[in-house]
């Protein structure tokens, strides 16, 4: 069984560098040290997992600090350094770019040199670039590009500017920022209707969609009445959900991806390892598991394989 990995982080010299050059404290913002990786040290873990292929994007803190110009200088030298990692081991790994949101120019222009020239399989968006969050308005412009480029787009979770620090959510972000911050940037695309607007871009959702299979129908309602009461435009919530991805990067048992089944369709759900934020020892042993559980004998090979080959067809 071919397995497609849709969740995992080359954690690049190009990438550390871009840490120091724009002054971004990974510590203070993920609350979480950047773990050694290796495109070696990648490939080993593929082998022991039974992953066939991995496409990789950036790991958090997103490669921005306000000044436009340094950012996207150094996100091009982290998608070229990518793009030769890819090079080199093209049957085994595809990249998705990333962009110096929230400048838009120079997020266009990046994404058109990395689709067009790198041969970047997709894009990589922060859930928020800097406060500025996936469905605002300014960003159109931006997913007109790749909406042009019928582009495969991964979303993956930052912090929110600003949060409660006096609380256990507000240490790690993986413990709860990164779920809420996902929830929130998802139901921002729905409301302004970002799936049905730009319906060729292909979007992934990391772990389980987070709090979505909860939020989806709370939202659905809600929103009706606000859209009864002239507070807000209708939105058909359903029908822009139904055209999202969803990896199961995290924890999927026993509770979220059966969540996820509940709202999503099975067709749209893809493998997500972590690696390498999630050590390997961790990810084998809950892959392990998921192997075996019959629960899911019915839908693992498409979760493995078909779902994944379809999305990065664009079929």
């Amino acid at each position: 069984m071919r397995t497609i990995d849709f969740h995992a982080h080359p954690v690049t010299d190009a990438f550390r560098q871009a840490m120091t050059d724009l002054n971004i404290d990974v510590l203070a913002d993920d609350g979480f040290p950047l773990p050694k990786w290796s495109a070696e040290d990648h490939l080993a873990f593929m082998d022991q997992a039974g992953i066939d292929f991995t496409v990789l994007s950036t790991p958090t803190p997103h490669i921005y600090n306000g000044d436009p110009v340094k950012a996207a200088q150094a996100v091009r030298a982290v998608n070229e350094e990518t793009a030769q990692i890819v090079k080199q081991h093209p049957d085994r790994f595809a990249f998705a770019a990333a962009l110096p949101l929230p400048a838009i120019q120079e997020s266009i222009a990046e994404a058109e040199y990395a689709l067009s020239e790198l041969g970047a399989a997709g894009i990589k968006v922060p859930t928020n670039a800097f406060g500025m969050y996936l469905g605002d308005p300014s960003m159109d412009p931006v997913m007109e590009v790749l909406n042009r480029h019928r582009a495969l787009v991964i979303i993956h979770p930052c912090r929110a500017k600003e949060r409660p620090a006096n609380v256990i959510t507000g240490t790690v972000a993986a413990i709860f920022e990164y779920p809420t911050d996902t929830t929130r940037a998802v139901i921002n695309m729905i409301a302004h209707r970002i799936m049905t607007r730009f319906p060729e871009i292909r979007w992934v959702v990391p772990h389980c969609g987070s709090f979505l299979p909860y939020m989806l129908q709370r939202f659905t309602g809600v929103s009706g009445i606000l859209a009864g009461m002239g507070m807000m435009e209708t939105v058909d919530a359903k029908e822009e959900f139904s055209r999202l991805y969803f990896d199961i990067a995290g924890d999927p048992e026993p509770v979220g991806l059966n969540m996820l089944r509940m709202v999503a369709d099975e067709s749209h759900i893809v493998f997500g390892s972590d690696f390498p934020h999630s050590p390997a020892p961790v990810i084998l042993k809950k892959k392990q598991h998921f192997d075996v559980n019959p629960e899911y004998d019915g839908i693992r090979e498409r979760i493995y394989s078909a779902n994944g080959e379809t999305l990065l067809k664009g079929e």
